[in-house]
């Protein structure tokens, strides 16, 4: 199972001295934040994409490349990218070439966002916002495993004889997670491709998880590519820790109170009640999260979000230690132990490329898959 960060780089007021980090400031934090994940034996660092204060996660790739060559081991992946307002053409070119740069360790998480102004920002409607995600996507994955391209949707200019360049790293497509809070659609999506879905479950309860994540592997089998339990399953949510649990609730409570995501809703302990959201010992975070599986199953990634609402720096590389000290070595023994042996590890470029028979050569064609249920491939099932 892997195990990782992710951050949305946002630019928060520390609410306990009243300073706010530059943009400077902000975004070489990332980086050190994303070392320091490696260092202490983590699996992931994820960056979001958003293109309105208070963030700074408006590139995505810069950011992974320049992280990729500072690091060795830790895979690149992105906490959204926006497959709705962001050209296919430059989705497909701009990882590919971060793929090769970083020989492979990296996959992608297509999203929407949560920021409606985005939308007629980059020429597009909110209102189209599923019909974006499906038909770029259905562009986006052609792009990736067809060498020349001719295609023609509703929402962008017709490709005739075109190829994405560069291709893909040893003929195989970077891994995709379709992430989704709330969309059964996207849940649907990501089964039709037989790509990993992510669910960021930060706001909501169990049951609510239980459900998206039960629809996407019932679907996954659906589309014959696997059992229900071998969909590729990965989680978020924030925890905040010490020692002792007292000095967590007591540390973390104004970052609550005012992060623009948390606060003037319900109080700390209301929330961390009725979702994920976790706020105490170490001991008390892998009680909480081994509990995922409860509701989720056998899954296959597990991201953090661990520097948000103005935590400074200094103490988000506290948590990291805490974390890949004394937490995740701990839940990968137990989820491991616990997963059957047909239940797929997560996802890495070395085993993807083993699955598809070796590296391609230079220019070799690679196939979009076939639905065995329709007998279609879905970019001609999304053309319209």
């Amino acid at each position: 199972m892997q195990f990782g960060i992710f951050s949305v780089g946002d630019i928060t007021t520390d609410p306990t001295t009243g300073r706010t980090p530059t943009e400077h400031e902000r975004i070489k934090a990332t980086v050190a934040i994303a070392k320091k994940a490696e260092e202490v034996g983590l699996d992931v660092v994820a960056v979001g994409q958003h293109h309105n204060p208070p963030f700074v996660a408006s590139s995505p790739t810069t950011t992974l490349a320049y992280i990729g060559a500072q690091t060795e081991r830790i895979i690149l992946s992105t906490a959204t990218t926006l497959i709705t307002t962001t050209d296919p053409v430059r989705i497909a070119e701009d990882y590919a070439t971060l793929q090769h740069l970083v020989d492979g360790r990296m996959d992608l998480t297509m999203g929407r966002g949560n920021t409606g102004p985005v939308y007629p920002w980059f020429g597009k409607d909110i209102r189209d916002g599923i019909a974006l995600a499906v038909e770029n996507y259905a562009l986006l994955h052609e792009l990736w495993h067809s060498e020349v391209v001719n295609w023609e949707g509703k929402h962008r200019t017709p490709l005739h004889g075109f190829t994405a360049t560069p291709r893909p790293l040893d003929g195989v497509a970077p891994f995709v997670w379709h992430g989704s809070i709330r969309s059964p659609e996207i849940a649907e999506q990501a089964a039709y491709y037989g790509d990993g879905f992510f669910h960021n479950n930060i706001f909501w309860p169990p049951s609510h998880t239980r459900r998206m994540v039960d629809l996407y592997r019932r679907r996954f089998e659906h589309y014959g590519h696997g059992s229900a339990d071998q969909a590729i399953v990965g989680l978020g949510g924030q925890v905040f820790m010490r020692k002792n649990s007292q000095d967590a609730v007591r540390e973390f409570r104004p970052y609550f109170d005012h992060a623009p995501v948390y606060g003037g809703g319900p109080t700390l302990e209301e929330f961390a009640k009725e979702t994920p959201l976790t706020v105490g010992s170490p001991e008390q975070v892998v009680e909480r999260v081994l509990g995922f599986r409860d509701y989720a199953g056998d899954y296959q990634r597990q991201l953090f979000l661990m520097d948000h609402a103005g935590l400074p720096l200094k103490t988000v590389l506290e948590q990291l230690d805490l974390l890949g000290e004394e937490v995740v070595p701990v839940l990968r023994r137990e989820f491991d132990a616990l997963r059957p042996a047909h239940v797929p590890d997560g996802p890495t470029h070395a085993a993807r490329v083993a699955a598809a028979g070796g590296p391609k050569a230079a220019g070799e064609q690679v196939e979009p898959s076939v639905d065995k249920w329709t007998g279609t491939r879905a970019e001609d099932t999304n053309r319209l």
